[in-house]
């Protein structure tokens, strides 16, 4: 009896306890909650303000090589062997494919004969050349004898050197079928199969240097004299360039403007020369934007990290009063420099953005 007692007196506070924490009006934190917010407040994070920035417009852009090169055939015949293929680096002078030789070898050898025929009608001609002038001499034929000699040998000298000229072309024709690489750089790509038929003209393969590329794109004119005035402004400002695919942002190492523009289209070409380092990871052909200052200008800003692109939506995480981020649909404008975008809707000034939108939403699981 006294030992259920004891066993009643042991449980009765841990009831009371219980109800306690289980009462109305006393609220506890949810596990998850706290996790959550704990998550949250890890989070690195931007702010979303009105700055004077610099005003770009950013203009369609492309990704070339600024040496590239295309290696077509300079005689007719069969591709017979290719010695590289598209993504293969090589060196300048490197062979890279070969076409079939049988009619230039007949060429070669022809000329050679022509050469060996011409050399003999040559000491032919030279021969009767002596033998005539010592006989004028002697008094035994007339003058008019020489001078046909002498035009006779005259004729076979002209007739030799034909002769070497043809042979020394269809040598250099005989070398054209053996394709070599004109500048150091990579095989971009391959334009012919093996055993088709090479014309001279016809591109076979395609080539570009990796280390040096640029962006290409065109700006209507109307953008013109704001660029001409930035730059007068600072000659030593220069663009940004953005690949939107790659998620990067690079320093252009020179702007280029052609000094020409587009009657139908009513825009102008603009370069912008990237440095060796920033083509690590680059290809021909990558889309891109040239950001080109264009003035000062207020707007509304935020990290160009924060923003969240799925498909159609555009959005951010933003960091509400509770310190936990909340997903939310923005509109966005033109990029701007040092990484910031312009915002026109969705987000206020003062508010803070998730920089990283992928650990922010794990932050809410």
């Amino acid at each position: 009896m006294q030992r259920r007692l004891f066993l009643a007196a042991a449980v009765l506070p841990m009831a009371v306890m219980t109800s306690a924490l289980a009462a109305p009006g006393v609220a506890s934190p949810a596990p998850a909650a706290q996790g959550a917010a704990g998550r949250a407040g890890a989070l690195a994070t931007g702010l979303v303000s009105v700055r004077e920035v610099q005003d770009v417009y950013a203009a369609d852009a492309v990704i070339e090589a600024l040496r590239q090169a295309t290696v077509s055939a300079q005689i007719a015949g069969n591709v017979t062997q290719f010695y590289v293929d598209a993504g293969d680096r090589v060196r300048r002078g490197q062979v890279l494919a070969r076409i079939d030789t049988r009619d230039t070898d007949a060429q070669v050898n022809a000329g050679r004969a022509g050469v060996a025929q011409a050399d003999a009608a040559m000491n032919q001609a030279k021969l009767n050349f002596d033998r005539t002038q010592s006989l004028v001499k002697q008094g035994f034929i007339s003058q008019a004898a020489l001078d046909k000699a002498d035009a006779d040998l005259k004729s076979a000298q002209a007739a030799l050197d034909v002769a070497r000229a043809g042979s020394t072309q269809a040598v250099t024709a005989r070398s054209f079928a053996e394709l070599r690489a004109p500048i150091d750089g990579v095989v971009s790509q391959r334009l012919m199969e093996l055993g088709e038929l090479a014309a001279p003209g016809k591109p076979v393969l395609m080539l570009h240097d990796p280390s040096q590329l640029r962006a290409v794109g065109a700006v209507p004119q109307f953008v013109l004299p704001k660029l001409a005035a930035a730059r007068a402004a600072a000659p030593a400002m220069t663009a940004q360039v953005e690949l939107p695919s790659l998620g990067r942002h690079l320093t252009a190492s020179r702007l280029t403007v052609l000094p020409t523009s587009d009657a139908r289209l009513l825009s102008t070409v603009v370069r912008a020369d990237l440095g060796d380092a920033a083509t690590i990871g680059l290809v021909p052909g990558t889309a891109a934007k040239i950001l080109l200052p264009v003035g000062q200008a207020k707007k509304l800003v935020m990290p160009a990290a924060a923003v969240l692109r799925r498909g159609e939506l555009v959005g951010a995480y933003v960091i509400g009063a509770d310190g936990r981020p909340q997903l939310r649909q923005i509109r966005v404008g033109e990029p701007v420099a040092d990484g910031l975008v312009e915002v026109l809707a969705g987000v206020a000034d003062g508010e803070r953005v998730a920089l990283d939108p992928l650990a922010a939403a794990g932050a809410l699981r």
